[in-house]
């Protein structure tokens, strides 16, 4: 299990890597805040559409084989990243980790339902999640710390030794085990889309994934504009805040017993994410680090919730479900990591937030539209 967490650790962290270093890529390549959001934004586009087709793929594809493949191709992708001469050739590398990072996260969410039985699952796909938030606040910190102190480029040289090092660690595995995932089809996906319950909770982690992404890309700009001598290693630290999100993840089902209603977990979560986007009108770094405690801490409970709802109310179809789920929420985030940012530049901080704040209260509000299948469904 501790190879499959690295593994895990490792996928996300070369997703969000890049994030607390887009100021110095800006600077070293002069392209605007708005271009150098795109990396993060090229990377979640395939997010959005590789899980519904890599099914075909994995149906003859071991869990284990598909992981070295993908790790091995991600280390090479960090050595293009780390060397790249243009900004055009780090675009095509983060399309190229956007294609990689589904098919790694597909394997091992797989390996570990396959190698858990009964009551394990729930509690090794829990450490999962965990170590999935984890891996995107070490991406962001551990990147910012090392560009502190030997320039942005040296981040992605140390990831691809890692994920080299996972290359060979995943050898430790056991034997191949057969994936066995739904193909999903046209009529399948519609199939899914019409029942209003599941329509309605993807449009909501669409929305929640869409607030939260243009945060976690832009709050960097927003640091430098309040105190210019800003360094990486800071930017990177505004991040910490994700650490909640394992806190809130892991304590959403006991939550959700407490209050009585996962709907109102969800509520809950949406109303605290909507109060820390007014607290980041504050013009104040130290204000805006705390406040980020509290919106990673909404959005992840919200997640978590969504997450557990869907999958336990996916009796048939959970391939084309979670894939579906998926999609819609980095769908979310690659619409969220580029559009707020033309409202930012033209309107300023505070309309940049309140763009976010009507996502959120769209959510809010599509989480408590009544429909006889929704509401017996969620709260059941």
């Amino acid at each position: 299990m501790i190879v499959i967490l690295f593994a895990t650790v490792l996928a996300l962290s070369a997703l969000y890597a890049p994030q607390p270093v887009l100021p110095l890529i800006a600077s070293e390549f002069s392209v605007s805040r708005e271009a150098a959001a795109f990396l993060t934004t090229v990377s979640f586009i395939p997010l959005s559409i590789a899980p519904l087709f890599y099914g075909y793929l994995l149906e003859s594809v071991a869990p284990r084989r598909m992981l070295k493949c993908a790790v091995f191709l991600l280390a090479l992708s960090e050595i293009a990243f780390f060397a790249a001469p243009s900004f055009s050739l780090l675009v095509a590398v983060r399309f190229f980790q956007g294609l990689l990072v589904p098919a790694m996260l597909t394997a091992l969410m797989t390996y570990i339902s396959r190698e858990n039985e009964g009551a394990g699952v729930s509690q090794a796909i829990a450490i999962y999640v965990a170590a999935t938030i984890l891996g995107g606040f070490l991406g962001r910190a551990g990147s910012g710390l090392i560009a502190s102190f030997f320039g942005w480029r040296a981040s992605f040289l140390v990831l691809a030794a890692s994920f080299l090092l996972c290359f060979f660690l995943l050898n430790r595995l056991k034997g191949e085990v057969p994936m066995r995932l739904a193909r999903p089809s046209p009529g399948l996906l519609l199939q899914v889309l019409r029942r209003p319950f599941f329509l309605r909770m993807f449009l909501v982690v669409f929305c929640l994934f869409f607030t939260f992404a243009a945060v976690m890309n832009f709050v960097p700009f927003r640091l430098t504009e309040i105190r210019e001598d800003v360094d990486a290693f800071r930017i990177g630290m505004i991040y910490s805040g994700y650490l909640m999100g394992i806190v809130a993840s892991l304590g959403a089902a006991r939550l959700s017993q407490r209050i009585g209603s996962e709907r109102s977990v969800m509520r809950l979560g949406l109303v605290l994410l909507a109060l820390a986007l007014a607290g980041l009108t504050v013009p104040v770094p130290e204000i805006l680090f705390v406040d980020m405690f509290l919106l990673c801490g909404a959005m992840f409970l919200v997640h978590a919730t969504a997450s557990g709802i869907v999958n336990r109310h996916s009796a048939e179809n959970k391939g084309v479900v979670n894939g579906l789920y998926v999609s819609f929420y980095y769908a979310g985030g690659a619409a969220g990591s580029i559009l707020p940012g033309f409202v930012y530049r033209a309107f300023g901080w505070e309309a940049f937030l309140l763009v976010l704040l009507l996502v959120a209260s769209a959510a809010l509000v599509l989480l408590g539209a009544k429909n006889k299948e929704f509401g017996q469904t969620i709260d059941s």
